[in-house]
């Protein structure tokens, strides 16, 4: 069983499914400038808009300094991921690329992963968005009623604090507002009745736009990139003039550990570039355009992360940012109104960018892991006149749509980024073995060799001899257990550098993912293990025995 569990897909198998497929009919109209919109699309949107103010609360101005740190884990993964375009330019984006090198059962993990990964992250963005928008009514004298526009969890919790508290004066205005809400809120029989419905509904939208074509999300992705770049510019020109010098100090009021509490509200901002994998099919000349469309974008967001974050915690202290529209909240401070009314406005338009490409993402990955039999087969099912996978997008829509109304936002940013970060490490050491078999060949784009034989190995004598000079080595692992794993699994790579001539990029690749890993709460691995365990019953209760690679089945 263990062969056939970690059965392998030639890539030269890979791509001719392809040109076997009912999917190879879909629509190659994409190129390298509507690519690296996509990537921007999905990388700038509710976390410059939303979460990178959560981030700087206990991180301070350092937090640029994390957008830097997590852009250069990103980089080793986007060489990596740019490579495996180049080599099997097939929309299952990280799936596809662990079924060439790891087998069968760990493209089904990593298909799992990515599922949740992509509804989460559209989940996170759909809250963003009508969080936005409800903040943009406002501006306009239009009162939207806040049971309509909030989940019922967060309301019932600050009743809950209200009720309980001797000063609800002292309590912070959001919570208040919350508490109100739920006070407010209609009943049915005992049930008070909340949701989220301007999140609910844009996602609805959005899904519709999505089902009719690549054509028409393309020209809406791209006019929405660029107001969304309008608008970043005009916050970092107009902040620039605000900034005082005296709030990024202290620079890191928290220290290294405070800033990187905020890992997985930053990393959530940067996930979007593997998005791109998934329109390969939609390409002209995937095996050019993507690698290079991938670094573009990658490159584009981590400046504007930085920038932005220096701005925003030098125009008000980092204390002020824990707000679910912080830049907004920002100009707000310094009475720039009108500066403020426009960031609400375009925000709202321009989220609804990232919105779409994730949107655009999951259905094209259900798509690949169906037509591999993994999946039940309606998922692969192209929409006749439209030329998209018409099942997948309308079961996506509804995955996404209905959380959306009822759960709060910071659950799914802890949520999404345990899958992602182990998609990251696979994808980094899938390039590995397809060094180590020669399969490189194949690639029009090859992440840049540097030989890591003494490099890694020296890097982790280096950084052990510091850490324990430091003194907090053992105290750093009885903190966090997973530590532990990341200097083993150090020491195992430097072992097979040393024997194999590994490349040094894809191992900092895995090295850089798996310590952000470490930095996840207790309650992120738990529920991704929840996840993992159901799509492990799903898999060896029906994508094993329908799998195309199973005996009989090919």
């Amino acid at each position: 069983m263990s062969d056939s569990v970690f059965r392998k897909k030639s890539v030269v198998k890979a791509v001719a499914d392809l040109d076997q497929s009912e999917s190879s009919h879909l629509q190659k109209i994409l190129g390298v400038r509507d690519l690296t919109s996509f990537g921007i699309a999905a990388i700038i949107g509710a976390g410059i808009f939303s979460t990178i103010g959560r981030a700087s609360v206990n991180g301070g101005p350092a937090v640029s300094l994390l957008f830097v740190f997590t852009a250069i884990a990103c980089v080793f993964t986007a060489l990596s991921y740019a490579q495996f375009a180049s080599t099997v330019p097939v929309s299952g984006s990280a799936y596809t690329y662990a079924y060439v090198s790891f087998g069968e059962l760990f493209a089904w993990i990593i298909g799992w992963a990515l599922i949740l990964e992509y509804a989460v992250s559209n989940m996170v963005v759909a809250i963003s968005w009508s969080e936005y928008f409800t903040s943009m009514l406002e501006g306009f004298g239009i009162q939207f009623p806040a049971y309509w526009g909030t989940d019922y969890g967060s309301a019932a919790r600050a009743y809950a604090e209200v009720q309980a508290s001797a000063s609800p004066a002292s309590l912070s205005a959001n919570t208040r507002e919350l508490a109100q809400a739920f006070q407010d809120a209609p009943m049915l029989g005992g049930l008070r009745l909340i949701a989220d419905l301007p999140a609910g509904v844009i996602t609805v939208l959005i899904t519709a736009l999505v089902y009719v074509g690549i054509k028409e999300s393309r020209t809406a992705s791209n006019i929405l990139v660029v107001l969304k770049l309008a608008v970043i510019g005009l916050v970092i020109a107009a902040g620039a003039f605000y900034v005082k010098p005296e709030n990024w100090s202290p620079f890191a009021p928290n220290g290294v550990s405070g800033v990187l509490s905020g890992v997985a509200s930053v990393f959530f901002a940067f996930i979007g570039f593997d998005s791109i994998s998934t329109t390969a099919e939609e390409c002209r000349n995937p095996q050019r355009d993507l690698p290079r469309a991938m670094i573009y974008c990658l490159i584009i967001c981590t400046v504007l992360y930085v920038l932005i974050t220096l701005v925003l915690t030098g125009m008000v202290n980092y204390k002020e940012l824990g707000v679910d529209d912080p830049l907004a909240y920002v100009f707000q401070k310094v009475n720039l109104n009108f500066v403020a009314g426009v960031i609400s406005v375009s925000a709202v338009i321009a989220i609804t960018s990232a919105l779409l490409v994730y949107q655009l993402g999951q259905p094209r990955i259900w798509m690949t892991m169906s037509r591999d039999g993994l999946l039940w087969p309606r998922f692969s099912q192209i929409h006749p006149r439209y030329r998209t996978p018409s099942f997948a997008t309308i079961i996506t829509g509804v995955l996404v749509a209905v959380p959306s109304l009822l759960l709060d936002m910071q659950f799914f940013i802890d949520l999404t980024s345990v899958g992602t970060f182990f998609a990251f490490i696979l994808v980094c050491g899938g390039i590995l073995y397809l060094d180590a078999k020669d399969l490189s060949r194949h690639s029009k784009f090859k992440v840049p060799y540097v030989n890591g034989k003494y490099l890694i190995g020296l890097a982790l004598i280096v950084t052990l001899v510091l850490v324990f000079r430091s003194g907090g080595f053992i105290s750093s692992i009885e903190e966090k257990p997973l530590l532990a794993f990341f200097w083993l699994t150090w020491t195992v790579l430097s072992v097979l550098s040393f024997r194999y001539n590994f490349s040094l990029l894809p191992v900092l690749g895995i090295l850089t993912n798996l310590y952000l890993m470490t930095e996840l709460g207790v309650s992120n691995w738990a529920i991704f293990v929840v996840w993992l365990v159901i799509g492990l019953l799903i898999y060896f209760s029906y994508g094993y025995r329908k799998s195309k690679l199973a005996p009989g089945n090919s």
